[in-house]
Order: C-alpha cells, then structure tokens, then sequence
C-alpha cells in the first residue's frame, strides 16, 4: 500500500495516546508554544454582494495589501451546494482504505493530482497530520476524472455544480483585484492565464490527535499559485502569521476564505501580499478544508505588470515561467 496514511496512524495514535517522533515538531513550531493564546484574529470580512463597486474594490484591495487574506460573504454559492461539496468529500474519506488508493497519486508523477499524503519536501525530514486528495475541477480539457472519486455516486455532480458557482465568484475577485492596482478589469486574469487558467481542488482531511499541541497539519507557507477560495468545516484550525506572531483565524459559517498567492504577489509587484498561513489539528474532532488554488498554466511567464513599473518603483519580483517557479517552491530550492 505504500506509504501509511495519516488517518490509519490517527487510529493507532488515539487508542496509544502518542504519536509517531517524525510528526512532532521543533520548538519554533509548536502550536502551543507559538501561538498567541485567548486572541481570534477577525480578518477582513467583505459582503461580495456590495452594489458599491468602488467600495467593494477599495475594501478588497485594502484586505490584500495588509492582510493578504479575507473572508467574503454573500458571494452566491448557496449553502446547499457547499454542505454537498462537504458532504461527498467526507464520505469519501470514510470509504475502506483500499477504495481511497484506487484514487492515490502514481508514484513517480510529476502531477500532485490523487489521494495522497506528503505533498513537498520538509527540510527536517518532519511529517504533516494530514492526508488528502487532489484533482482539477477546471476547465474542462485539464480534468482527468480518474482521481474523481465514483463513491459516492454523487461526488462528481456536487464538485461540478460548486465549480460552476465558483467560476464567477472568482471572476468577479480578479475584476476587483485589478481595478484595486489602477489596472484595466481584465488585466490580472489575462496576464496569469486568461481562459487556461486551471481550478486545482484540494481537500484535506486532518484526523483526530492525542497531541495537537506538538503538530501541524499543514506547515506555514505562502500559496504558490495565484487565488485559493477555501472553504472549511467548522472545526478551527487556520492560524495566519501578524508581525511575527501565530493567530488563529475566526471561522464564519458559508463564508468563503480568499488567500492571496505568490503569482498575484508578484504581478502586484508587491502591492498584494500572499499570506503566511498554517493549519493546526484537534484532539477529538476530524477538521476538513476544501480550497481550491488558481493556477496558471504550466508555460505561462508571470511578472510584475509593466504599468506598475517605473523608474521611483523597480520590480522587486524577476519574470518566471510558472512550472518552473512551482518546482523550485516544492523542492525548498531559491526562486
């Protein structure tokens, strides 16, 4: 079966109440050492339905240049359509362990698309307390449904109708990002792809722990893509990095979760800050999250936009084929 799932080792841990050495993390790590204690950190919340276009732009290019994250709501995916995203993507991970690794990443592919454990490599040889499955969602000519799950039955359906939902959501992000930098509308999605610009779905699934404070599902990074629209279950779990400190962020239920990413960073030619973030685990309770990055394609060469370039402003970010800048993000090599 290859390589053991973080949810077999979740069982073993619980009825042990101990965990694996690799798993625990350094000092400079720990959730409990590291995080600022009795303090919810309420980032920016945008109402997406906002009829004040200017102030819509301005609200969101604020969030993204001093936070780099925030929540959106009345974005116009209804919460049924979200609770059946939830709903089939945790029966999947109910499923017999055998039926998940019908759906597990080949080993040797160059692609993160499957059912899998380890995404990149940890400098310290450390293990993160999560397991997941990923898969494109969009557009069409990128989706290999061999990683979509058939069980449950209605696990294509509900991904396809979150997906049609979420297009426009996205669509209407971008128009406010560029407008926000003095661009032209379609500037930033033209630039990091136009019509190729592929939906890349990840769900995370992070099992109960005995020692939640000594572990970290996802260790602290920067998303290297462009956009991620995350949503959650409502177990707690994402900390954001403010002035050096760890904070957990305050969960609001159907609320959309927008992270900016490295590409957008560096479009922005630094304008828009991607987010340090992190995820923590729980003691009794299984935490999910569904984001999904925007990625440019594979050849696509993104750079500071020229109009945000002069000589009192030079670019801080040098051009760079994505593949390229995903490859050395994933292997920890300088960019």
């Amino acid at each position: 079966m290859g390589l053991e799932r973080v949810q077999a080792i979740s069982k073993q841990s619980m009825s042990m109440n101990t965990i694996p050495h690799e798993f625990i993390r350094s000092e400079n790590e720990q959730p409990a050492i590291t995080t600022v204690h009795g303090a919810i950190l309420e980032v920016p919340t945008i109402d997406l339905s906002d009829p004040d276009e200017e102030r819509l732009v301005g609200m969101i290019a604020k969030a993204s240049s001093e936070w780099g994250l925030f929540q959106i709501v009345n974005h116009g995916i209804p919460s049924e359509v979200i609770s059946n995203l939830q709903k089939v993507g945790k029966e999947f991970f109910e499923l017999p362990q055998e039926e998940k690794e019908v759906y597990a990443k080949p080993q040797g592919s160059k692609s993160v698309e499957g059912y899998g454990t380890q995404l990149q490599r940890e400098l310290e040889g450390k293990k993160g307390w999560v397991d997941h499955l990923f898969h494109r969602i969009w557009p069409p000519s990128v989706i290999n449904y061999k990683f979509w799950p058939t069980n449950p039955p209605s696990y294509r359906e509900a991904n396809e109708q979150y997906t049609n939902y979420l297009r426009k959501v996205a669509e209407k992000l971008f128009k406010c990002l560029s407008l926000g930098l003095g661009l032209q509308e379609h500037a930033m999605k033209a630039a990091i792809g136009g019509a190729d610009l592929e939906y890349l779905l990840k769900i995370n699934y992070y099992p109960p722990c005995p020692q939640p404070d000594l572990v970290l599902g996802v260790v602290a990074h920067t998303d290297m893509s462009t956009l991620t629209l995350l949503v959650p279950n409502e177990v707690p779990g994402l900390q954001v990095s403010r002035d050096g400190q760890w904070y957990d962020v305050k969960y609001i239920p159907n609320a959309l979760i927008v992270h900016i990413g490295d590409q957008i960073e560096i479009f922005s030619n630094g304008k828009y800050k991607a987010v340090l973030h992190r995820t923590t685990v729980n003691k009794e309770t299984t935490r999910m999250s569904w984001p999904v990055f925007l990625e440019p394609p594979l050849d696509q060469v993104i750079g500071p936009h020229p109009k945000l370039v002069d000589e009192g402003i030079p670019a801080k970010y040098k051009s760079k084929i994505y593949g390229d800048y995903m490859y050395c993000k994933l292997n920890k090599l300088p960019q």
